[in-house]
């Protein structure tokens, strides 16, 4: 595999913005034709016109069965070889008895029933053709403790073992499976968790975040760019599946 990407068609999950964005700019720049699958039809549209005539856009709600097999029948004509399943929601910051049922369950329909919809949905034609390349996107928080995001948390964990325990399943009928950890990525959602510690804690928000950061053995977050070219990179190493990439500037070094 001299050029693991190029040629190759890549769909990618929550690919509307911030990670699934950059992720989906990296795949068009290997040579990978793209499609973006996300709810909001507007940044689907927005990002693919951004990436190029080779991106199409999708909605769809990974967590609904429904519409996971209307986007698998919209793309029955594309032969889907990379999927990245990245679509996720970060659920509530709170103290785990303070989190509401209805809170809970939307994170784990997110990020593990949508990775698992989406991969029954995408699996069976890359496990005809003995080929194919599943990454789902986990997190160094599936790793590590983080208190108040106990849901989000769980959430990552339990697609980290998704992981494992598919890549042996399906490894020998030739399909790859990895997960990519990023630790905190610069962006919107960050600022929002040090607003939010910064109330809760009684200092600034620069306080919060350097109290963050400087867990890192590298003392800083990474950035989306990062885990655009990490996902590259993985898909470049053909005899890697079942291992998790941990990309968090050393947050559990």
């Amino acid at each position: 595999m001299t050029d693991p990407v190029r040629g190759r068609t890549a769909l990618v999950t929550g690919g509307g913005s911030g990670l699934g964005a950059a992720m989906a700019s990296h795949l068009v720049t290997a040579g990978a034709r793209v499609v973006l699958a996300g709810r909001r039809d507007g940044p689907l549209r927005e990002t693919a016109q951004q990436l190029g005539p080779d991106v199409r856009a999708e909605v769809c709600d990974v967590s609904d069965p429904a519409s996971v097999r209307g986007l698998a029948d919209r793309l029955a004509d594309e032969q889907v070889s990379i999927l990245v399943n990245n679509a996720g929601v970060a659920g509530p910051v709170a103290p785990l008895h303070e989190i509401d049922l209805a809170d809970w369950d939307e994170v784990f329909a997110a990020n593990v029933r949508g990775v698992y919809l989406v991969t029954r949905a995408f699996l069976p034609a890359m496990l005809e053709r003995a080929d194919g390349d599943v990454v789902n996107v986990s997190s160094v928080s599936g790793k590590r403790p983080l208190p108040r995001r106990t849901p989000y948390c769980a959430s990552k964990a339990a697609v980290l073992g998704l992981t494992t325990s598919l890549a042996v399943e399906v490894g020998p009928r030739g399909v790859r499976v990895n997960s990519l950890s990023p630790g905190p990525v610069e962006g919107d959602r960050m600022e929002r968790n040090f607003r939010l510690d910064a109330q809760r804690t009684g200092t600034s928000v620069e306080q919060a975040r350097e109290a963050f950061v400087g867990r890192a053995a590298l003392g800083r977050m990474v950035t989306a760019d990062e885990v655009g070219r990490a996902l590259v990179a993985l898909l470049a190493i053909p005899g890697m599946t079942g291992a998790d990439v941990d990309l968090s500037a050393g947050m559990i070094a």
